[in-house]
């Protein structure tokens, strides 16, 4: 379709004449947001199934460190901390964001407002490509002199401020390169979506008409936005301590080590609710779908949703409690830490209230929605003891730490983000997934997860510390190798649990059931656009909204739920 034809205002009547476009302008170089947002699933499931075979890799060698195993053999200390940091990099900044947000920010923002696409195609098409690009640049820093990055996925200096070998190094610096180059994409993309939520909104789509998905994905844009900079700004001082000789954290030229963690967790906490708070949006949007009732605390999740915002960026310390910092910033740290789960349990609790006397439907995104919920739940409540300075102090850069983290991040990217995907599926290509296969894999995958990840708690209650190839060789820890046997054994199943999606995913983008415009009965207003919706979403008339996004079991109508553009005629009199 024409690009003005695209940009139409709202509500105005528009004849829609799509030009000819060819193979590589439609599934390439398309300006399409729909396709977009396909390409950076694709691309993050791809980049999923890279960070899912480095942690293979690191749970054998974990269970498995004096054995070597033919065709295997076993990792020495050098390659075992590359292969934690390029896993840890590889599934926060190119999984979780492609998918969380490029995927569904991209694909779902102008369908849900009623938008014939993105502010700013053309700005779109180029933040995949540079998203792409850095990928590719991280993939490529696995085959330069010195081996990938293994400074850890955190870049602490002064380990990351100089070269390990002899020569120049090049895994770490492209390490960087890879960060700044997806930092870019992705503030292009978060200028993308604010200017397209602001001023491309449908008629009578209010702030308070959005859905909740929506005030998540532009919340976790203004988290990014603004928590961003610093780092981007320690990552140049970190490439020149590299590269030209300075001493911004190289404690000998009169550097200090500390700066870095502060500009690192000043965005990299932030970075944790830029990933979770679109996770909670996917599931909230299942919810009141297959519960058949309206969202319960519409306003209140919104204003959790702000105020973990805002509280996002006073949290950072609590990373660093052991790191030599003065020890009288730990209580207001610890403060404002125990703070931030109160709105996060607004949202928690307003979620089990939606389920609360609902007609319930187990659909498959139904299932992978209450499981994100129920493992959310857990790494919370884990959360509290790393929040508490005398707790954290016991468990720190310990495997609790670890378990902890992927209740919390993990759920949400796998959990959420196949929630996600099994529920606008239907509406992304148009046929619908099988839902016996897909509840196969919600089983499978709720079972291995949970005997993956909560025996970690144990490991590192037992002492068992991060980023240590070798547990055998500490007497205390051997205790403890059954227990790393069982992990890596559950792991290899989370992983053999995916192969029901990927079959899924196959047999059903090539012959799977067509789906109908709004096969799961969704109030919301993507679902009134055909499944696939053409280009420009809506035909010749952008839709009207009158009403909320979650009316459901309403007693004005006969059916059991009211879409938001639906017109409902006069009362008499």
């Amino acid at each position: 379709m024409a690009e003005s034809a695209v940009a139409a205002g709202a509500g105005e009547v528009v004849h829609v004449h799509p030009e000819e476009l060819g193979f590589w302008r439609t599934y390439v170089f398309s300006t399409d947001h729909k396709m977009i947002g396909k390409q950076y699933l694709f691309l993050g499931l791809f980049m999923a199934v890279v960070g899912g075979l480095l942690a293979y890799a690191i749970r054998w060698q974990l269970a498995f460190p004096d054995t070597e195993v033919p065709g295997w053999g076993f990792v020495g200390p050098e390659d075992y901390n590359a292969l934690v940091t390029m896993h840890g990099t590889t599934m926060v900044f190119f999984v979780a964001m492609p998918i969380l947000l490029g995927a569904f920010g991209n694909f779902l923002i102008p369908l849900m407002i009623g938008a014939r696409d993105m502010a700013f195609p053309r700005l779109n098409r180029l933040s995949f490509w540079t998203l792409l690009g850095g990928s590719l640049v991280l993939l490529s820093s696995f085959f330069v002199p010195g081996g990938a990055a293994s400074a850890g996925w955190t870049g602490y200096a002064p380990l990351s401020a100089r070269p390990i070998y002899t020569g120049v190094n090049w895994g770490l610096n492209l390490w960087l390169l890879a960060h700044a180059i997806e930092f870019a994409s992705f503030l292009m993309g978060g200028v993308n979506f604010l200017t397209t939520v602001m001023i491309m909104r449908a008629p009578g789509m209010t702030f308070f008409r959005l859905p909740i998905l929506i005030w998540q994905l532009l919340t976790a844009a203004v988290v990014f936005l603004l928590s961003v900079g610093p780092l981007i700004a320690g990552a140049i001082m970190l490439l020149m301590d590299r590269i030209a000789g300075t001493s911004f954290f190289v404690p000998e030229g009169g550097g200090d080590p500390l700066l870095w963690q502060h500009l690192f967790w000043f965005f990299g906490h932030p970075e944790v609710y830029v990933v979770l708070l679109p996770a909670v949006g996917l599931a909230a949007e299942a919810l009141p779908v297959f519960c058949r009732k309206p969202l319960f605390g519409y306003r209140w999740i919104i204003y959790s949703t702000l105020t973990t915002a805002i509280l996002s960026f006073i949290v950072w310390a609590h990373h660093m409690f052991v790191s030599g910092m003065d020890p009288r910033l730990a209580m207001p740290f610890s403060f404002t830490t125990i703070l931030i789960s109160v709105p996060f349990a607004i949202m928690v609790f307003a979620m089990i209230a939606t389920l609360w006397g609902g007609s319930i439907r187990f659909t498959t995104p139904m299932l992978f929605a209450v499981g994100f919920l129920s493992m959310f739940i857990v790494g919370g409540l884990t959360g509290i003891f790393n929040g508490s300075a005398p707790a954290n102090i016991h468990v720190h850069a310990t495997y609790f730490v670890v378990g902890h983290f992927h209740y919390t991040l993990l759920s949400g990217v796998l959990f959420g983000g196949l929630a996600g995907i099994y529920f606008w599926f239907p509406k992304m290509f148009g046929r619908m997934l099988n839902e016996t296969l897909g509840k196969i894999h919600f089983w499978l995958t709720l079972i291995t997860f949970n005997a993956t990840f909560f025996p970690m708690h144990l490991l590192g209650l037992g002492g068992m510390m991060r980023r240590i190839a070798n547990p055998m060789q500490y007497e205390f820890l051997q205790p403890l190798q059954p227990l790393n046997v069982f992990i890596t054994v559950s792991a290899i199943g989370l992983l053999l649990a995916q192969l029901p999606f990927l079959i899924n995913l196959v047999w059903s983008l090539a012959a799977g059931r067509p789906a109908e415009a709004n096969p799961w009965e969704a109030a919301t207003l993507e679902w009134s656009a055909p499944s696939p919706p053409p280009h420009g979403n809506w035909g010749e008339a952008i839709p009207v909204v009158y009403r909320g996004p979650y009316e459901y079991s309403p007693p004005e109508v006969a059916q059991d739920w009211l879409p938001q553009d639906r017109a409902l005629a006069a009362r008499p009199g």
